[in-house]
């Protein structure tokens, strides 16, 4: 077996064979695109060469569909399993890497009333979606799936909350503003101009 680190996407790739029984490549992106996709999105490309290193490192087997369009079929070996199972029983924290778009616009000077009305918008869409989600299919749903669902719902809650206290704070005008780099150089900043404050150097 060649030696491969596995990563998250690794055990994604393995998740998703192992719950649909045998799968090609297509069937895994497609899953994945149906199921885990909003909280863990992953690359199409990411997904063909997870299958490729897990094939190569003997966690999958593979073989070819008879007629038809001849495609690979992908299936769990003993080693993917144990592989597998030691991930979902490793209890390891690693800490979330957030990436909101919105957010690093904050961060770097956009302006809150006009992102505000759409993120909130998106936000109560994707909630509303989840919610009808969890009341239409939640029961059908494994306990880890329903799990699931309740995080992007309470997710989506939280975000709708921020989103409302960030355009109450525009609308209040109670954000501030950066200090003014001009008239920190002025004759009334600490320290500089006039004679209070005034250092001389030779």
């Amino acid at each position: 077996m060649a030696e491969s680190r596995l990563t998250t996407p690794s055990y994604l790739v393995l998740g998703i064979v192992e719950k649909l029984g045998e799968a090609s490549p297509y069937d895994v992106k497609v899953e994945a695109a149906r199921t885990v996709a909003p909280f863990w999105s992953m690359p199409h490309a990411q997904v063909y060469a997870q299958c490729d290193r897990l094939v190569a490192a003997g966690l999958l087997s593979e073989s070819r569909q008879t007629g038809g369009r001849n495609r690979r079929l992908m299936t769990l070996t003993e080693a993917g399993r144990t592989a597998l199972a030691s991930w979902l029983a490793d209890p390891e924290f690693v800490p979330v890497e957030a990436r909101e778009r919105g957010i690093l616009k904050l961060w770097f000077g956009a302006r809150p009333e006009v992102l505000s009305p759409v993120q909130l918008d998106e936000h109560h869409r994707t909630l509303a979606d989840y919610e009808q989600l969890a009341e239409g299919v939640g029961a059908l749903l494994t306990p880890g799936q329903r799990e699931a669902l309740e995080f992007g719902i309470r997710y989506e809650r939280m975000m709708v909350d921020f989103w409302q206290w960030v355009a109450g704070r525009a609308h209040e005008g109670d954000r501030g503003e950066a200090p003014d780099r001009e008239s920190e150089s002025g004759d009334d900043a600490p320290g500089r101009g006039g004679d209070r404050g005034r250092t001389t150097e030779h």
